[in-house]
């Protein structure tokens, strides 16, 4: 892996936790909107710039990115985002209870997304990659991290804990309780050696990102005949967590409708696919076990392992996808259909119920989650995982750090 220093925007240690927002994707509209009010040093006013337009306002469009550029210029211009002095490796530390997990931010190569080396678990939606694309373009940032895994190492592991002993540059508690700190890391030469020799990376979280960034990259490349490689552009930011610094959730479900058929031919058309069980805990112990909610009610399902499936078909969302949301709810490509809701499961499955019983949803599917060990098997083997087969965590407060291009 190539990994490369930047020299980050970044806030004022007073303000950063003022100034800090949730991930742009982790929120609707409305919900930022409500997170933002009263707060004019909110990141999400660069993220999620919609709220700074009329209600109503789609967040893709192209008023959207310049209202994103505006207000990024402006937080600029209010000495709200400062640059570093030079580039750097960063250390952020993020504790959630009683957990820690250490995270190094830099900058990788856009070549080694193409050619796989940073690897990838899921395809990309078309509109949501576009939608990127236009918003890095209108800030020219990586307003954003996405999150890398690797398999872990212990002179990664050796080089966070030696920066962990200075004084840090941004310590702060978000509203949710968890703990952020960031170090500036002391031997840049080192970080960018101990890389060296991790021979790939895989994608946790921001695939659209990942892939807008290569984008942008590569048509700025085309475009500049004095290209040499070491631009910007042929860069993006993430956070490196080592394998056993994840947790990973449930990617949860919502399906708007029952395809036509009432709730009793619905649970009838499942025979034979599943064991469908009377009553279920919201959240599923174990694989192969699937909690839907569905006409106020919790319901087990379950199944017995397929002979011979491969890594991708042994997963759960596959399961579900192949036996249930494509013959009985006619959902072909998770991807496009309007009709599926993704639901991260740092939301709980609380807020599957409330969905339903809301009526923006007809049925519900709290899954259990995927090891990070099936993810890696899963892209070493050159196979995709379904659509929002993972939610990681943790996920690093927006706004901490920027590269720009």
């Amino acid at each position: 892996m190539r990994v490369h220093p930047f020299q980050a925007l970044r806030p004022p240690a007073e303000i950063a936790a003022e100034l800090a927002c949730v991930p742009y994707d982790t929120v609707t509209t409305d919900e930022a909107r409500a997170l933002a009010e009263g707060k004019p040093q909110s990141y999400l006013r660069v993220v999620r710039p919609e709220i700074d337009l009329p209600a109503g306002a789609d967040p893709h469009s192209d008023a959207s990115h310049r209202k994103a550029a505006e207000n990024f210029a402006a937080f600029r211009k209010q000495g709200w985002l400062l640059r570093e002095d030079k580039p750097n490796f960063y250390l952020c530390r993020l504790k959630m209870g009683r957990r820690v997990r250490r995270g190094i931010m830099a900058c990788v190569h856009i070549e080694d997304y193409e050619q796989n080396v940073i690897r990838k678990h899921e395809k990309t939606r078309p509109d949501k990659e576009d939608d990127r694309k236009q918003h890095i373009l209108a800030t020219n940032a990586n307003t954003e991290p996405l999150i890398l895994a690797y398999r872990d190492r212990a002179e990664t592991d050796a080089l966070a804990a030696e920066a962990e002993k200075g004084a840090p540059m941004l310590d702060f508690a978000a509203a949710d309780g968890v703990v952020h700190t960031v170090w500036r890391m002391p031997d840049s030469a080192r970080v960018e050696k101990a890389f060296q020799s991790v021979p790939t990376a895989y994608i946790a979280d921001g695939h659209h990102r990942a892939a807008a960034s290569a984008r942008v990259g590569a048509e700025r490349r085309a475009a500049n005949p004095k290209h040499t490689g070491d631009e910007e552009y042929n860069r993006f930011m993430v956070t490196l967590f080592p394998q056993s610094q994840l947790l990973v959730m449930p990617y949860n479900r919502c399906v708007e409708g029952l395809n036509g058929k009432t709730p009793e031919q619905f649970l009838a058309a499942l025979k034979g696919k599943f064991k469908v069980s009377a009553q279920a805990e919201p959240a599923p112990k174990k694989p192969r076990r699937v909690s839907m909610y569905l006409a106020g009610k919790w319901r087990g399902l379950s199944w017995s392992p397929v002979p011979g499936a491969d890594p991708v078909a042994d997963l759960d969302v596959s399961y579900l996808q192949d036996n249930l949301l494509k013959p009985a709810l006619g959902i072909a490509d998770p991807r496009r259909d309007k009709r599926i809701e993704f639901v991260g499961g740092i939301r709980g499955p609380a807020e599957l119920a409330k969905r339903v019983d809301s009526g923006r949803a007809a049925v519900a599917f709290s899954m259990f989650p995927v090891t990070v060990e099936q993810v890696m098997n899963v892209c070493d083997s050159g196979r995709l995982m379904p659509p929002k087969s993972t939610w990681f965590e943790p996920k690093p407060r927006s706004g901490l750090l920027i590269h720009t291009l």
